[in-house]
């Protein structure tokens, strides 16, 4: 094995394969962590690299292995292979697939039923406190920065939608809370799994409809389409009013998400100048729309 690769494998691969795992190259996209694609023998397998700044971003790896092994029991997911017990990678098997895409032919339909599933998963012992949440973001953001004083002026735009959104929440779920386009896998007709469980909470199912609807661009059509899908029902225009408040609570999270890793020396996600443009787009967006709203 070449230094490179004797660095990616874990020292204890033998706790989870029966050969010498053999590294094919380093898998595109995500932001956080490392991924690399494994053979053994015939079979693919997916190595993830924990990213060294979980904690700033405020990753709970006991409740992923949690929600994970709920999910692959399920056959939601990618089948875990092994959760390392210290949390610093993951192994799970290869899905070769496509991304979902909202144009696909019964594509919100599926993904309304994969929602349910997950939704209706057992409960773990991990919640999504969302001001709990902006609090440790804020305290790893480097206020000294251009966008320091902006985030502030947002946090004081977002604080009503919050409230809001608690007051209309019916309870908390299991929710996978990062379905964006790389984390939705198609496998066939009729087979949509959700990968990278490491946001995965308990909070308002709400908060996945959002995230899916802000990282998809879906119009207020197609979001009614999966309202309805998702909900079993036709008027969905205060569920719609609903999601609002939550779409505009992911944008928060996102921006302070992004903040965090450039505060960490993580330059490559977004620019200075791309973080001050969203917080202040965000901050017109929820001063425009307010906090009220009806039930």
């Amino acid at each position: 094995m070449s230094a490179t690769t004797a660095d990616i494998i874990p020292h204890d691969w033998a706790r989870w394969s029966g050969i010498r795992p053999e590294l094919i190259g380093q898998l595109s996209g995500g932001l956080t962590n490392r991924n690399y694609l494994l053979a053994t023998g015939k079979e693919r397998l997916v190595l993830r690299l924990n990213s060294d700044i979980s904690t700033e971003l405020d990753l709970d790896r006991e409740a992923e292995a949690s929600a994970l092994h709920l999910a692959d029991r399920a056959g939601l997911c990618a089948p875990v292979v092994h959760c390392d017990p210290a949390r610093q990678y993951l192994v799970t098997r290869y899905l070769e697939g496509q991304a979902w895409c909202p144009d696909d032919e019964g594509a919100l339909q599926k993904l309304a039923d994969l929602l349910r599933k997950i939704h209706a998963l057992p409960p773990i012992d991990a919640h999504l406190d969302i001001q709990g949440k902006v609090a440790r973001y804020r305290e790893s953001i480097d206020d000294r920065t251009e966008f320091g004083a902006e985030l502030h002026v947002l946090h004081r735009h977002l604080e009503p939608h919050i409230e809001r959104a608690r007051s209309l929440s019916d309870g908390a779920v299991l929710c996978h809370n990062d379905l964006v386009p790389a984390n939705l896998v198609v496998t066939g007709p009729d087979r949509l799994f959700a990968i990278d469980w490491e946001y995965a909470a308990m909070v308002d199912p709400f908060y996945d409809l959002a995230v899916i609807a802000e990282e998809h661009t879906l119009d207020e059509r197609r979001c009614r389409l999966l309202l309805a899908e998702y909900l079993g029902c036709e008027n969905v225009d205060n569920e719609l009013q609903r999601l609002s408040h939550w779409r505009l609570i992911y944008r928060y999270l996102a921006v302070l998400w992004h903040a965090v890793q450039w505060s960490m020396g993580r330059h490559g996600t977004a620019s200075v100048g791309e973080i001050l443009g969203w917080a202040r787009n965000l901050s017109r967006a929820a001063s425009l729309s307010g906090g009220a709203g009806r039930r």
